[in-house]
């Protein structure tokens, strides 16, 4: 293997708990039930609307107050990207023995843009990423291959010769699509109704912690 990508949220940086900050505040200025910070983390990797729908449930997702509560959401994250958010403990040795050893990694992501790139700034990590596709680069998102093939056309690397870890069925299923080996980072934001039987997701391997997927990753790209 020559390169490695990373899904963004829960897979290589825990953006968890600005999550949940800003979800239970909008619950108690709204006077309602305060959601389990539990139930946030498990639809972080759903995006804003899922996260969103947990203090509104009662409104439909296109219903221009939900829109409205939805962007609400969007700006005080933009506004507050990294308060309480880091890479994962562990990752940042991956990432340095990647980077020893010219093995470029990047990051495929159903994240937007504009809030991707602010993420990765406030943690100085841009200029460290070999390559960043979000959804507006491609006409189709995961669980498509497309994202994944043009991240490895820009690091030159075929893709069968990436790893994509993820912790989603999307990001499995997505690596799967474009012959890349799949690691399912077990660590992550499990989706509930998947968490249960993590084998049919059919990735190629499944980890428990960074600490593992370090030693996988290693092996795999033959840097032990």
């Amino acid at each position: 293997m020559k390169a490695v990508l990373f899904d963004l949220d829960g897979t290589l940086i825990d953006t968890a708990q600005d999550f949940i900050r800003i979800i239970q505040n909008m619950c108690r200025e709204e006077n309602r039930d305060v959601v389990d910070a539990a139930l946030i983390r498990t639809q972080v990797s759903e995006g804003a609307r899922a996260m969103v729908k947990l203090v509104y449930p009662e409104l439909d997702v296109n219903d221009p107050v939900f829109l409205a509560h939805r962007q609400r959401f969007l700006d005080i994250y933009g506004a507050n990207i990294a308060v309480d958010t880091d890479l994962f403990d562990g990752m940042y040795p991956l990432l340095e023995a990647l980077e020893s050893h010219q093995i470029p990694w990047g990051i495929v992501t159903n994240k937007p843009r504009w809030l991707s790139e602010a993420l990765l700034k406030a943690l100085n990590l841009t200029e460290r990423c070999a390559v960043l596709v979000c959804p507006e680069d491609v006409s189709k998102t995961k669980p498509d291959p497309e994202p994944m093939y043009l991240a490895a056309q820009q690091i030159h690397v075929n893709a069968k010769d990436c790893i994509y870890v993820g912790d989603h069925p999307r990001d499995i299923d997505a690596g799967r699509n474009a012959n890349m080996y799949t690691i399912l980072a077990a660590y992550g934001y499990l989706p509930l109704e998947h968490k249960d039987d993590l084998t049919a997701w059919h990735a190629d391997c499944i980890v428990n912690t960074v600490q593992e997927l370090h030693k996988v990753v290693s092996q795999l790209v033959n840097i032990t």
